[in-house]
């Protein structure tokens, strides 16, 4: 049986302030109060692991070790069917510029890497973002779960909202990608509340306000 989250303060264990806007919107129904990593000058780990899992698990219990207080982290990313599932767990490394981090850069290289696909004309478009979510308490004991969202990429980007790759996403049998849909719409389908329903009916239970 999982552990059941009982504390009264739990630590986002991102530096990713779309992340961190997502998981506290997902928290709004639980009496819980919610700090990110930046607020309490939390070191980010390398993401060292081989899996979205693997690396939500080291995220959240570098922040519960060094705070004392249990986090949760998420690894997520996207996985494109015709490009062997990358970019995957390096989604944001696809991203990463010599001026930081630029997903219109990673979505214009994923479009150029569909194009470059040989012996499919057109490309194979389909995709899923998929989100791994860690629960870690100081002792070490850790609760993971993974949501994952099938849909196929769009082109040229379409929508301001959300973020990452939003743009370029069609959820499967919808008309508007993550980047055009209002937070609320996106969040009743996508792979972190996939993710996080798993959790909290694992873990959160008997904690709703």
């Amino acid at each position: 049986m999982a552990r059941a989250f009982a504390e009264p303060k739990l630590i986002v264990a991102s530096h990713n302030k779309g992340k961190l806007v997502e998981i506290a919107e997902l928290l709004t129904r639980f009496n819980v109060e919610t700090v990110g990593a930046d607020a309490l000058g939390l070191p980010e780990p390398a993401e060292t692991g081989d899996t979205f899992i693997s690396n939500a698990e080291l995220k959240a219990l570098a922040a519960a070790t060094v705070a004392g207080l249990p986090a949760l982290a998420d690894d997520s990313g996207l996985a494109v069917d015709a490009l062997d599932g990358a970019p995957g767990i390096y989604s944001a490394r696809w991203a990463e510029t010599a001026g930081g981090r630029d997903f219109d850069f990673a979505m214009h290289k994923i479009e150029m890497a569909l194009n470059n696909v040989q012996g499919q004309k057109p490309a194979k478009r389909t995709a899923r973002f998929i989100c791994a979510l860690s629960l870690a308490w100081p002792d070490g004991h850790v609760e993971s779960f993974e949501g994952k969202v099938e849909g196929t990429l769009v082109w040229p980007m379409r929508g301001k909202n959300g973020f990452g790759y939003d743009p370029i996403f069609l959820p499967l049998g919808g008309d508007m990608t993550f980047g055009e849909m209002q937070p609320d719409a996106k969040h009743a389908i996508s792979h972190r509340a996939d993710a996080f329903e798993q959790l909290v009916a694992a873990c959160f239970a008997e904690h709703i306000a």
